[in-house]
């Protein structure tokens, strides 16, 4: 049904329109548009604390949270002229003018343009080249209990202050665990990057029974301390963040007390609500925080270079016996694809283990694609089928000519 009305807040001293207030985002809870502005109002000093001066790719949700949501880099030409932005220059060499968030005004208009979840850089506006944080991202492994991940937290946070940081954890209100830690913006990203592979790497020898730092999806086993969310371009969904799940599950920050004992389906939109307005933001004090990164650089130099995959003469030749099942523009394509290889090869899907099904999101111009991939190393040499055509062959670049692309 569409919803033509809209409501205007009065934020900051600014009018926010509210467009569509009405549209339920989701279902299960009866959470509407302007239940999800309100929300972030309420949590909004410590979803600010997350966002406030950092550029933000808007990850924009218009079709609702059952479609893919496609990322916007460059703010919207049509905007109030208070929307404060930044040209953000990236990798690639491109630029983009990103929104940069610094009041509730702002961020009900981001939230507006269906922005669910909020995905802003690692860097502030003062210092676009020198981030001041350092981002852990532990991914499990399909299979993994949930108290895996919890204990790979904890010795993630004890290599942290080892090294003279404070992690500060939070639920990714998705598979995963978050600990951040505050710097002083004195490096670029390159060393950031290393300092946080030198956390995994870290953890990994501390834990080998839990943890990997293996980069390659189908050489993991256990919980993937990902350091790559530090690289240049990247951005996590931040402090208070809601995610695009049924329940409206949170990026919820915790004490280290709440974390061996937290279970994730416990933090959604309405029950964050009611522990914000009982006991606040536990990261109120993570912007006193910040520390060096000499130290985790000094145990990279100790360390040595890490162990390179090993490669071909052209594309990178894997360890393990991949073969490639789906291209699919959507997820829920890719796994059908999936399922209809499985009923043709039934002896083979029955001896994988969960780790051996492999799931990639895939960054495409503006949205997310999905491969699918299977791991035959538990399976006989001699009864491992071929690389057969894709069930589903997708070409997110198809009738795409680079050389237009000007900005992203």
């Amino acid at each position: 049904m569409a919803h033509s009305e809209t409501e205007t807040l009065e934020l900051a001293g600014r009018e926010v329109t509210i467009t569509n207030p009405g549209k339920v985002v989701f279902p299960s809870i009866g959470c509407t548009k302007l239940d999800l502005v309100r929300y972030y109002l309420a949590v909004g000093e410590g979803a600010l604390r997350g966002v406030a001066g950092r550029p933000m790719i808007l990850k924009r949700f218009v079709k609702g949270i059952d479609e893919e949501a496609f990322f916007q880099k460059r703010a919207p030409s049509k905007r109030p002229g208070w929307i404060e932005t930044v040209e953000l220059r990236y990798a690639s060499g491109r630029s983009a003018d990103e929104i940069v968030v610094r009041d509730l005004a702002a961020l009900a208009y981001v939230v507006n343009l269906g922005c669910i979840d909020l995905n802003p850089h690692p860097v502030r506006v003062e210092d676009l080249d020198r981030p001041d944080e350092l981002r852990i991202d532990l991914d499990p492994v399909p299979g993994v209990e949930w108290r895996q991940i919890l204990d790979v937290a904890l010795v993630v946070r004890d290599v942290l202050a080892d090294h003279g940081l404070t992690g500060w954890p939070k639920t990714s209100g998705s598979r995963g665990f978050h600990i951040y830690a505050r710097i002083t913006p004195g490096w670029p990203f390159r060393q950031v990057r290393l300092a946080a592979e030198t956390v995994a790497r870290e953890v990994e020898n501390r834990a080998p029974e839990l943890a990997t730092s293996r980069w390659w999806k189908e050489e993991r086993q256990g919980v993937f301390v990902d350091f790559n969310q530090n690289a240049k371009d990247r951005t996590i969904a931040s402090a208070y963040s809601v995610r695009p799940k049924p329940d409206a599950r949170v990026s919820t920050p915790l004490t280290w007390d709440e974390v061996p004992s937290c279970r994730p389906e416990a933090f959604t939109l309405p029950t964050l609500l009611e522990r914000y307005a009982e006991i606040g933001d536990p990261w109120e004090g993570i912007e006193d925080d910040a520390g060096s990164l000499e130290p985790l650089l000094a145990l990279a130099e100790r360390l040595g270079p890490a162990e390179k995959p090993p490669k071909g003469t052209g594309r990178r030749q894997s360890t393990m016996p991949l073969i490639e099942i789906a291209r699919a523009k959507t997820k829920p394509e890719a796994m059908a694809g999936l399922e209809r290889w499985k009923q043709r090869h039934p002896d083979v899907a029955a001896r994988l283990e969960p780790a051996d099904v492999l799931v990639d999101g895939m960054r495409g111009r503006s949205s997310v694609w999905y491969r699918i991939r299977v791991n035959l190393q538990h399976v006989p040499e001699s009864e491992r089928p071929q690389q057969e055509p894709l069930e589903v062959d997708y070409d997110p670049w198809r009738g795409f000519d680079p050389a237009t692309l000007r900005n992203p």
